[in-house]
């Protein structure tokens, strides 16, 4: 799709344009709707991001969780709101990128049903394995599991979900065989990898870092291009598999058709809480990158993301329906 095209289907006004508007205020609470259920790793971010955005806006946004499908429950959701700035979506690259390509059809259209507010922030994967497992690094994975081919068991949230996608494509770049074994989210992944019943999982950093801390399980690397400042002593996959990368977003869309003003004036308040101390250190803590982008970086960035997410599905394997 040529830029221009992509942006119009994005419903992004070009700024010159959205700076003519009058300003933009909310007339009553809004809300934020997570595609996932509470507690992960979406879910915790959008809370902080409500919290700021509704004292900046002066009106309250709640959090309203909404999960199922991969994620498509809650975007359904929001694609088919009113397009007046007061429903919002915390999308992520599973319901705006690796969705389209996973599921046959879908009851939105990533790109024409809404229109893009900003990006949030970039959450690597931890790749790490229980304590017994005979490896202290991606090099000594890989030996292991090339000496032992399909005997290593990766869990996952579920077919197509960034856990098994960051393992897909570990195993296909170092022509491994591991085992996929596909859970109902990710908690119970981590829950039967400290148990040892399975040996490895790609999780977000924020769901398994307290247990690395604890020694309960043992972290190899990480899946984004550069470290984490949060485990600034573990190695990037990159590091032994050049070339290596999946960095998972999340980032904040409305309805297509909500009016420039209200996008502009929501994106530049996510955009300067996200450049305060205390939202780069409470994200620090998860080990997520805040980014703040505005609306027509981010309509960019979504095109970008579709076919690369598109080709990590294709190299899993992953079909849902």
């Amino acid at each position: 799709m040529r830029r221009r095209t992509v942006l119009a289907a994005l419903g992004v006004i070009a700024a010159g344009d959205a700076q003519a508007q009058p300003s933009w205020k909310p007339d009553r609470p809004g809300r934020l709707v997570v595609p996932f259920a509470p507690g992960g790793s979406t879910d915790v971010t959008a809370r902080l991001v409500a919290e700021q955005l509704g004292a900046r806006l002066g009106q309250p946004v709640v959090v309203e969780n909404r999960p199922g499908a991969g994620g498509n429950i809650g975007a359904e959701l929001v694609a088919r709101s009113a397009p007046d700035g007061h429903t919002l979506l915390m999308a992520t690259s599973s319901t705006h990128a690796t969705n389209l390509a996973l599921y046959r059809s879908l009851p939105f259209h990533p790109l024409r049903d809404f229109a893009p507010i900003g990006q949030v922030s970039f959450i690597p994967n931890l790749v790490v394995v229980h304590p017994e497992l005979p490896v202290q690094d991606i090099g000594g994975l890989i030996a292991h599991a090339k000496a032992n081919p399909g005997a290593v068991n990766y869990g996952s949230a579920g077919p197509g979900t960034s856990q098994h996608l960051s393992a897909a494509l570990l195993a296909a770049r170092a022509g491994l065989r591991l085992t996929h074994g596909p859970y109902r989210g990710g908690a119970p992944a981590v829950t039967d990898l400290i148990g040892g019943k399975i040996q490895l999982i790609c999780a977000p950093l924020v769901e398994v870092v307290a247990h690395v801390q604890a020694g309960r399980v043992r972290a190899l690397g990480i899946t984004t291009a550069r470290r984490s400042a949060l485990l600034p002593e573990v190695p990037t996959v990159a590091e032994t598999l050049p070339g290596y990368e999946v960095a998972l977003w999340n980032g904040i869309l409305a309805p297509a058709g909500t009016p420039a003003p209200a996008v502009q004036r929501i994106s530049a308040e996510i955009a300067a809480a996200l450049r305060t101390p205390e939202m780069r250190r409470k994200l620090a803590e998860q080990g997520s990158e805040p980014v703040g982008s505005a609306p027509e970086e981010f309509a960019s960035f979504i095109a970008v993301e579709i076919p690369k997410w598109a080709e990590l599905v294709r190299i899993s394997g992953a079909s849902v329906d």
